[in-house]
């Protein structure tokens, strides 16, 4: 596979102001003479920047930068030509097709340039697996831990078990060896070494975080009595029309989704029907259903309060009654449970008096209006922000509550989890194999499965970082990669 040179754009298809493509392997050389002549080829010098216009059969396809990286001091180990032409479909796709015309060039499978580097020594198979995560993480903690992956943090703690694991190979290895010469080892110090690297391996391995929790953007509903303002709040936050407003109660008939960028990261922004006391019709019937089914897969729910005529305590006592009033589920009414506000967002501070205006994040049952019963707990009650979609009063102070409740610090910035099901089984293996040799000591302290075990341990971690692998590991782990990666 790696005689053969690879190209594949590294930016995704579409119109934008530039576009790159990488080539690696052994034809980088024939390739820049291709598209830019003997000249260029000649004067190729590693990491500098230059300026040519690329041609096929002296027609010009476009003017473009290209950036040479000789191997192995490049990203995949081999020889490296990356090219920045116009972000135009029709030049990304004449340049592709004009380089693979050259004789041994192909376009590269999915992962490919990360598996070359892996096999060509450039980072094991546990910074290669989070080249994905950093590609795809949704949020910035997850960004920050797939840096800390590909700058090899959970290599260097593997590493550090495994040297463990081979001192204490060693040793029971040397016992074995000249069992007849010396007197019976110590199992009690063995079993203290290899309890505090089963402690470590377990650490590890509970950190570990799905990728497909980690890939869902959290869910925030706005919801609350028609014309209280809840999709002119979401445009507000969106920055822009993205929702359709009108001075007329029900003019949100089903939810509408859309998508935040918060300070932390992306979350999906659900604006809902109104929620009234009374049905008008079937399909508004309908559509409340639809808002509380919504509401039942929030990560936050906000209930958006219209400020200027009606108080908070009023509007959480219109939601129970109108929820009750719902289409008929497996539950009878009175034992739907009811919606409970994260967030309570009081609007049109604009309209309300000077002497009116409550204080941004203060709880609930302070805001004007609010019985104190509204909680069983004051403390526990959900905090209200004011705002004005009009004006922009409370949306930066709303948007900020929405990313410190989605997106927790890292208490330790030095903490970090796995996210490979891989890694997760490899640890699984380890953590097995520590407490087979764990029962060994405490049953039948035989040096010789002592060893064996420690042995198996060693292997399974070893696994992680790609010492051992197998053709099969490899593709399973980079056929989830784009072309370009």
């Amino acid at each position: 596979m790696n005689s053969q040179t690879i190209v594949a754009p590294m930016t995704p298809a579409g119109v934008s102001a530039v576009a790159a493509l990488r080539v690696s392997g052994s034809k980088v050389r024939e390739v820049v003479k291709f598209l830019f002549g003997t000249a260029a080829e000649a004067s190729l010098k590693p990491r500098q920047a230059n300026l040519g216009t690329a041609r096929q059969n002296g027609n010009v396809i476009d003017s473009l930068l290209y950036i040479f990286f000789e191997g192995p001091n490049s990203y995949t180990g081999e020889d490296v030509l990356e090219l920045y032409p116009h972000g135009n479909p029709l030049i990304v796709r004449e340049l592709m097709q004009a380089i693979r015309s050259v004789d041994g060039v192909r376009l590269a499978e999915p992962g490919e340039y990360t598996r070359r580097a892996f096999l060509n020594g450039k980072m094991d198979l546990s910074q290669a697996e989070s080249v994905a995560d950093v590609i795809h993480s949704a949020n910035l903690a997850e960004l920050k831990n797939a840096h800390r992956l590909l700058s090899g943090a959970l290599s260097k703690k593997v590493k550090v078990l495994t040297e463990q694991i081979k001192d204490i190979s060693a040793r029971l290895e040397l016992d074995v060896d000249f069992a007849e010469e010396e007197a019976d080892p110590d199992y009690s110090t063995w079993g203290k070494k290899i309890a505090a690297i089963r402690e470590s391996v377990e650490s590890i391995a509970k950190s570990f975080r799905g990728k497909a929790a980690l890939g869902r953007l959290p869910l925030v509903v706005l919801y609350g009595a028609p014309n209280a303002g809840k999709s002119s709040l979401a445009n507000a936050l969106l920055g822009e029309d993205r929702i359709l407003v009108s001075n007329i109660p029900g003019t949100t008939r089903d939810f509408v989704e859309v998508r935040l960028f918060l300070a932390g990261g992306e979350i999906r922004l659900v604006d809902t029907a109104g929620i009234a006391d009374k049905a008008t019709d079937a399909l508004d019937a309908l559509s409340m259903e639809k808002s509380r089914e919504i509401l039942e897969e929030a990560d936050l729910k906000i209930l958006v309060v219209d400020g200027a005529t009606q108080s908070p305590a009023m509007q959480l006592a219109t939601q129970s009654s109108a929820m009750s009033l719902l289409p008929a589920t497996p539950m009878s009414p009175a034992e739907q449970p009811q919606p409970t506000p994260d967030l309570v967002v009081l609007t049109k501070q604009d309209l309300w008096g000077a002497t009116e205006v409550s204080e941004i994040a203060k709880p609930a049952t302070e805001a004007p209006g609010v019985a104190k019963s509204m909680t069983a707990a004051p403390e526990m009650a959900p905090k209200s922000i004011s705002v004005s979609a009009k004006t922009g009063f409370g949306v930066d102070a709303l948007a900020a509550a929405l990313n410190s409740r989605l997106f927790k610090e890292n208490e330790n910035p030095e903490d970090l989890w796995i996210t490979s099901e891989r890694e997760k089984a490899c640890l699984e293996d380890a953590l097995a194999g520590i407490d087979r040799a764990l029962d060994l000591i405490r049953k039948n302290p035989a040096v010789e499965l002592l060893a064996f075990e420690m042995q198996l341990v060693r292997r399974a971690l070893q696994s992680i970082v790609g010492e051992i692998s197998s053709e099969d590991v490899l593709q399973s782990i980079f056929a989830g990669f784009c072309i370009g990666k």
